[in-house]
């Protein structure tokens, strides 16, 4: 049987949490509910950042098309700072199973409006100059019970295009 030390041990949790594909724990005021799994939540785990700076704003749509990306008609709305590395898993609770649609901002400069801030949505629709808006029904999923977790794609303006970071 293999016997470590306190010592090498400590340094085999540190490699292991900071290896690539390590989980990161949720984050966001919701974070608990991810963590419990008890209740409806979004996990949305938001990747393809082009700067590590600014804040990230999470928009939750329910199940009516007629208000998605309407002001102010989101189910919950989450704003976080960008972290400094890696993905942002974070955690929006959702009053109910049911249908949802998620939207993304990353302002990279804390502004609020410019052409260079990026986005995305759940499903991760294709995005043009023309169409910054995708379908509800391009977009919308399922959430049961528990923690339903999906994946962001962020895309900024690259000249007269709209893409992920390559």
């Amino acid at each position: 049987m293999l016997k470590l030390t306190a010592k090498v041990a400590g340094l085999l949790a540190v490699a292991l949490a900071a290896a690539p594909g390590a989980a990161q724990a949720a984050l966001g005021p919701d974070a608990a509910t991810c963590r419990s799994g008890n209740r409806p939540a979004i996990l949305v785990n938001i990747n393809g950042f082009k700067a590590r700076s600014g804040n990230l704003r999470v928009n939750v749509y329910g199940s009516d098309p007629a208000k998605f990306l309407e002001r102010g008609q989101y189910v919950r709305q989450v704003n976080l700072p960008v972290t400094r590395a890696g993905a942002m898993p974070i955690c929006v609770a959702v009053p109910r199973a049911g249908q949802y649609a998620v939207a993304v901002r990353h302002d990279i400069d804390g502004d609020g409006n410019d052409w260079g801030d990026g986005g995305g949505f759940s499903r991760n629709p294709r995005l043009s100059l023309t169409n910054l808006r995708p379908r509800y029904q391009n977009v919308a999923f399922n959430v049961g019970g528990g923690v339903q977790s999906i994946n962001v794609v962020l895309n900024y303006r690259f000249g007269l295009t709209i893409r992920p970071v390559r």
